[in-house]
């Protein structure tokens, strides 16, 4: 059990740290296994609409920045793309 960031309150902790490295661990720490559904959710979403390829590391240094925007709200990313809206 972790106190999620994501969701402000108790939840069922992930099975293993989900990122590379002390970001990792932090999530790991921080973040609930429901917590880092809605990330991965949400990555599918900015994926598409930042048109990011995964393999870039340009790409990669902005979806790490999502992830702590949304995950640990630092930043000023991690909110939902404009243009999007969710249903």
């Amino acid at each position: 059990m972790v106190h999620c960031a994501v969701l402000g309150k108790e939840a069922e902790g992930l099975e293993k740290p989900p990122y590379p490295g002390e970001l990792g661990q932090r999530i790991y720490e921080n973040v609930s296994a429901e917590g880092w559904k809605q990330w991965l959710q949400r990555l599918v979403m900015i994926i598409n609409e930042e048109q990011l390829n995964s393999a870039d590391p340009g790409s990669q240094e902005r979806i790490e920045k999502h992830l702590v925007g949304f995950l640990f709200n630092e930043g000023d990313l991690g909110h939902t793309p404009s243009g999007f809206h969710q249903t």
